[in-house]
């Protein structure tokens, strides 16, 4: 979410979408009242703005460029009817380019009210007699269903309005899969490239992403791309030129005038190794200012990623000037990684970092651990789905999370007792079920649900202090509860409270917000020989109150070290 505070003074943000298709034949002209393309902001009170303009300027013509711009300029006297922001819509075609640039420039000035915004969106409807064929990525692409399939004559609403069963399709080799939006989501780091093809015409409608700069949450959150409609929705750009140097906006940076920041991170964890290990693949980004890990909620500024090497070099280039933090977080260790100084990037410098140190959270050794930390739940035990709500494209191993009613599964595994865990006994990827979901209890109400991790420790130090880490994937109005070798008690020994609004079982996900949660507990509560975790995930309004893990690790005092 966006928030347009009077603390800012004069501020914008660039936006853009890079169309490669022949727009005017293949846009329909009006699908259902909709318009064939518009853009919309949703802010206060989730009041929608379509962001009509009022005057059009030509900002460029010459042989080989046209660039427009549309614009309106806020004013006090549609306070409350229209967002507070100085709307630029500009328009971009090139010769010998089949497509159309499109960025937008919001502006707000110092004595702008306070204003939220919650979502900035471009979409387009294309005619569905052209295009019945969708690609969001080499595994998700099909024909699709078409608007008319979704009715109530040819399909059945299932747990949420935007999934379908398709009982009476148009294509008859649809019957009987599930049609849902959110199936075909995917997370900003790989939203390249998505669109449509036209068998008849020969020709494609795509949306291409060559930066994720303008994008907020991160390399990881999850967003839309392209349904049934067909709709595309996205903001984005060619890859190869970015950035581009053929804008006429002192708000868009060229490359000359942007920066670049390079170094290499290295862990250090003395319990695992003694020396040095380098973060091979681990994401490190700049974005705004603010406590390590606030650039999953960052709403505010732009953000630049890259991935380090195999032996922890990184580069993010083409970097805005402005003032940022350094933020990382790396495969296999816990916990958020953030360079103690500020980073100031002016137009064409290049900041050399040297080597950085992350020290993720450790209190003592290894006893035993459940998962991998890697900000996912997708090593646990995913089931198959119901054959009755099948979407096909989805069947790969590495994308059947997104199966519908996966969620319900956990009361056909567990229909009386809940999940238990052995240490050393049980395997993850088959016991550890990958959500924490209540369980059915009839007419459609729900219970909470309590998982046990069983383990043995064949030395206890009761004066000594051990330390869970417990590493949430996502949660979703969630609460889990920690006792340890008493499930009666009063009080839990912990709780995280309630919890996250990331809707990931619903929306098909398989993480969101990462938290991480460390956890001291004195020797006296454990016991020599076996001992049991409890975690109780009490919410249970519905089946999509839950909590997925990322990781779970119980570390001894430093006592036990030898």
């Amino acid at each position: 979410m966006e928030k347009v505070a009077n603390s800012s003074h004069r501020r914008r943000l660039v936006l853009w979408v890079m169309m490669m298709t022949e727009l005017s034949l293949f846009l329909c002209v009006f699908c259902a009242g909709i318009p064939p393309r518009y853009w919309d902001i949703v802010w206060d009170e989730d009041t929608y703005d379509k962001l009509e303009t009022e005057h059009v300027e030509v900002i460029t013509q010459t042989a080989d460029l046209v660039e427009l711009s549309f614009t309106k300029n806020w004013n006090s006297t549609i306070h409350g009817k229209t967002i507070p922001l100085n709307i630029q819509k500009r328009f971009i075609v090139r010769r010998g380019v089949p497509g159309l640039y499109m960025y937008g420039i919001f502006e707000r000035k110092e004595d702008f009210p306070d204003a939220n915004m919650y979502q900035i969106r471009i979409a387009f409807k294309l005619k569905e007699d052209k295009f019945r064929f969708m690609a969001v990525s080499d595994k998700i692409q099909r024909i699709m269903p078409r608007s008319e399939d979704r009715n109530e004559h040819r399909s059945q609403t299932l747990a949420f309005k935007e999934a379908v069963l398709l009982t009476n399709p148009s294509n008859p080799s649809l019957r009987g899969e599930v049609d849902d939006k959110y199936q075909y989501s995917a997370e900003n780091k790989d939203n390249k490239l998505h669109g449509w093809i036209s068998d008849d015409d020969a020709v494609g409608f795509w949306i291409i992403t060559p930066s994720d700069e303008f994008r907020t949450g991160g390399p990881h959150k999850q967003d839309l791309t392209s349904h049934v409609g067909p709709t595309a929705l996205s903001l984005s750009e060619e890859i190869e030129s970015w950035p581009y140097n053929f804008t006429r906006s002192e708000d868009f940076p060229h490359s000359e005038q942007r920066g670049q920041v390079n170094g290499q991170l290295l862990v250090r964890d003395r319990y695992m190794v003694k020396e040095l290990m380098q973060a091979k693949s681990a994401f490190v980004g700049l974005a705004a200012p603010g406590a390590a890990g606030s650039w999953q909620t960052e709403g505010k500024g732009y953000q630049f990623w890259t991935q380090t090497d195999n032996i922890g070099h990184f580069s993010i280039k083409n970097v805005r000037p402005g003032e940022y933090n350094l933020y990382a977080w790396a495969h296999g260790f816990i916990g958020n990684y953030k360079l103690s100084l500020n980073i100031t990037i002016q137009p064409g410098n290049k900041i050399e970092l040297g080597t950085l140190i992350y020290n993720p959270p450790r209190n003592g050794p290894t006893l035993w651990e459940i998962g991998v930390p890697d900000r996912t739940a997708a090593e646990f035990f995913i089931p198959e789905p119901y054959e009755q709500f099948m979407n096909s494209i989805t069947k790969d191993d590495t994308d059947k999370f997104r199966q519908y009613g996966l969620w319900e599964r956990y009361s056909d595994f567990y229909p009386e007792g809940d999940l238990v865990y052995t240490v050393g006994t049980s395997n993850y990827s088959r016991d550890w079920f990958f959500a924490h979901v209540p369980r059915k209890a009839g007419n459609n109400t729900y219970r909470p649900t309590t998982w046990q991790i069983k383990y043995n420790l064949q030395d206890v130090n009761e004066n000594g202090t051990y330390t869970l880490q417990l590493a949430l994937a996502a949660a979703s109005f969630a609460e889990v509860q920690v006792e340890f070798n008493n499930p009666n008690a009063r009080r839990p020994y912990f709780t995280t409270k309630r919890i996250g609004y990331d809707n990931v079982v619903a929306r098909h996900g398989i993480h969101g917000l990462y938290r991480l949660y460390s956890i001291n507990v004195p020797g006296y509560r454990f016991r020599k020989g076996e001992n049991t975790i409890y975690l109780t995930q009490t919410r249970s309004l519905n089946s999509f109150d839950a909590v997925m893990y990322d990781y779970i690790r119980l570390e001894g005092p430093n006592s036990l070290v030898n």
